[in-house]
């Protein structure tokens, strides 16, 4: 079993033991609409449901979406450079997280890939919701980890109550020689609402305090060095040169850059009753892959009288190493509408379709176009919200029509289709005396139709169900089962090629068996105006469960581990557990000590997963402990903020262990008063992330042994709302 250090178990003292400086969000006013059926409050869900507002986002964005949420209880990124991040809930992520813009999926291809680009990143979000448990599955199997839901409020629902608005926003970075802007538009005509956005972030190659490489990734290089062929001198010079040039790579993180723009425009008919809304969005981003390259692992011959042929020309080869990068677009249409009826059964018809046109273009070398990735569908849904003696809920269909193909050499996914059909209720039943119901059934046909592998399809069945109980006192005791299918995705039925991004020839399974886990997780919490404490546990028995492990194939009917010094890594599935939880907490005092408005919040959480015949899942997040305090003095505000990651040894099969890492951020901000007041504000903010330039690697990140995350980071900025 995995020791715990002294530290950790000051960190959970201080979790529970909080004492009275601080104060957080209060919980009881957090409406998650991602919930479906009627409007419901983060502390009337049995599972965890967290919401970040406008300013919070604000205060934590990064350049992708995963990193943003890095810091929430049982969020953890897939960190891959400045460009491209998913988030993972309780060590589950990509296929098993459903990222949402405004409801509905966000049609692109970045869960077949640690190295797409998620299409919603947080810099025009008013809002972020991550939610877990009974009402998540309203989403399907796709979100058996959760769902993160980036709503933009393009498309708005009610009259505002200012009749034109502005909002802006503006940052450099130091590390990164960054720049970031934003800025929203909203304006009013009769019943029509008017909504603008733009966005814009470019992003340098960003600075590390160390090495690429990490220290036990050049351990063993050296070892795998020093084991060559001795009889063959002059290879053994030459992979002693390109490893020396690899691993001074020292200060910066090459190829890491960044560069992305959005556009945005809705608008809106409101009624007494009634609404309806278009939108579109068209997103440009174009980032570099770094920690690797196209020419590294290209094909080589290994004929000795090639390789010693000119080693002036293999010196001008390793100088004229490529640096690999993305170029990809999105077009965006939205529709959104909804009626609420005045009768004894019916409350409210919501409907929501969505199309989207995707395309990225992977290049080896600038002018030079590799493989290209296009996803083109269609999405819909619809939530017919019902009232009956008590029993609130929803019912609601859901469609999915979308293609995703590849083109190229290194296309490893051949063109898939997918057709999907779900339908689901969801109902809550509460108590005056505080005890409450909620659950959920779900059923889904999904058939996927590949050019080459031919069709799959999957019969899916999932269902949920939860009991809580208030007390006037705060108390809230709740638990939940759950019974979810997963059909696979296009990735682990059909790959097949060369996936230079993580460094793997990675081989699908068209034979692979939907993905089944059984749920079980308990809540307690208390709280009141001021404080609030929580605890959630879990456990998860998944049946047939997906992963990515060392495998092999035949070539030319040669049993082989490695394809043009590709590592083959192939779909399987095994049975496995995962069990861990999370401990939070936070307070607000105000006038408290030095006469400051203060507030404080922390977090720990843990996940364990094993697979049944030996050995761990690959790629979860170690033990972490997140704190943070502000206080304000009128316009002033003062913040830092701690993590402590432990050491994740726990590593799944052909991994190195990742160390701990301690991380430091401090902020400040100033209002400036000419500008407060109940419809404007104008606020200036310093803050220094990374205090002490530590060494940070993520054990979720398949790039975690090439490149560390960025160093020291100085973010000025302003905002403006009026």
């Amino acid at each position: 079993m995995k020791k715990i250090k002294p530290t950790y178990l000051g960190a959970v003292a201080l979790v529970v033991g909080i004492s009275p400086l601080a104060n957080a969000q209060d919980r009881q006013d957090t409406i998650i609409v991602s919930s479906p059926g009627p409007v419901r409050t983060a502390d009337e869900l049995v599972g965890n449901a967290t919401s970040m507002d406008r300013e919070s986002i604000i205060d934590h964005l990064s350049g992708t979406l995963g990193d943003t949420l890095d810091r929430q209880p049982g969020v953890s990124s897939t960190f891959f450079g400045a460009g491209a991040s998913r988030p993972v809930l309780r060590g589950l992520g990509a296929e098993r997280v459903l990222v949402l813009t405004n409801g509905i999926g966000t049609i692109d291809v970045s869960a077949t890939s640690p190295d797409h680009q998620v299409m919603a990143d947080g810099l025009d979000a008013q809002r972020i919701e991550i939610l877990r448990g009974p009402a998540a599955l309203a989403y399907g199997g796709q979100a058996i980890g959760g769902i993160v839901n980036v709503i933009d409020g393009l498309i708005v629902e009610t009259i505002p109550s200012d009749p034109a608005t502005l909002d802006l926003y503006g940052a450099y970075n130091s590390q990164n020689d960054g720049e970031e802007l934003s800025a929203r538009t909203q304006f009013t005509a009769g019943n029509f609402v008017f909504t603008g956005i733009a966005t814009t972030r470019e992003f340098e190659d960003y600075d590390i305090p160390t090495f690429a490489e990490s220290d036990a990734f050049r351990r063993l290089e050296e070892q795998e060095h020093h084991e060559e062929d001795e009889d063959d001198h002059d290879e053994e010079h030459d992979h002693e040169d390109e490893h020396d040039l690899h691993s001074e790579a020292i200060g910066t993180v090459e190829n890491s850059f960044l560069d992305t723009s959005q556009l945005s425009a809705g608008v809106s008919w409101i009624g007494s009753n009634t609404f309806w809304g278009v939108g579109i969005r068209h997103q440009d981003s174009k980032y570099g892959i770094p920690g690797h390259s196209h020419e590294e692992h290209g094909e080589e011959d290994h004929d000795h009288e090639e390789e010693d042929h000119d080693d002036e020309l293999h010196e001008d080869e390793l100088h004229e190493e490529e640096m690999p990068f993305i170029d990809m677009e999105q077009t965006r249409y939205d529709f959104r509408g909804g009626i609420k009826f005045e009768s004894n059964f019916l409350t409210e018809l919501i409907a929501t379709a969505s199309y989207a046109d995707y395309e990225h273009v992977e290049f080896e070398a600038p002018g030079i176009a590799g493989t290209s990735f296009s996803s083109e569908g269609f999405e819909s849904r619809v939530e017919l919200g019902h009232e009956w003696k008590g029993i609130n809920g929803a019912w609601g269909l859901q469609v999915i029509d979308k293609e995703l193909a590849s083109k190229g050499e290194e296309a490893f996914i051949t063109p898939t289709r997918q057709n999907a059909i779900g339908v689901f209720l969801y109902e809550t039943k509460d108590w005056e005396n505080g005890f409450g119901l909620e659950g959920g059934l779900r059923v889904d046909d999904i058939e996927y139709d590949n050019d080459i592998m031919g069709s799959a399809k999957f019969d899916l069945a999932s269902g949920s169900l939860g009991l809580h109980q208030h007390w006037e006192s705060g108390w809230f005791i709740g638990t939940q089962l759950s019974y979810t299918q997963r059909a696979p995705n296009e990735s682990e039925l059909f790959a097949r090629g060369p996936h230079l991004a993580t460094s793997q020839y990675e081989v699908g399974d068209a034979s692979l068996e939907k993905e089944t886990g059984l749920n079980f997780e308990g809540t307690v919490r208390w709280q009141n105006d001021i404080f609030e404490i929580g605890v959630s546990a879990f456990h998860t028995d998944f049946t047939d469960f997906i992963f990515l492990s060392p495998s092999t194939i035949v070539v030319e009917g040669e049993t082989v581990s490695e394809v043009d010094e590709l590592a083959v890594n192939g779909f399987m599935q095994e049975d496995a557990t995962f069990s861990g939880g999370e401990i939070y907490t936070s307070l607000e005092v105000e006038d408290g000590i030095l006469g400051a408005n203060w507030s404080l919040n922390a977090n720990v959480d843990y996940v364990d997963g094993q697979l049944d015949e030996g050995g761990n899942v690959p790629y979860l997040p170690p033990l972490t402990f997140n704190a943070g305090s502000h206080a304000r003095w009128g316009g002033l505000k003062l913040g830092a903020e701690l993590t402590i990651a432990a050491e994740q040894n726990n590593q799944g099969a052909a991994q190195l262990p990742t160390e701990g890492y301690t991380l430091v951020n401090l902020s400040s901000s100033y209002d400036l008063p000419v500008f407060n007041s109940d419809s404007k504000k104008a606020e200036i903010f310093l803050k220094v992330n990374n205090v002490g330039d530590e060494e940070i690697r993520y054990s979720t990140s398949v790039l975690k042994d090439v490149i560390p995350a960025p160093g020291r980071n100085i973010r000025v900025g302003f905002r403006l709302s009026m």
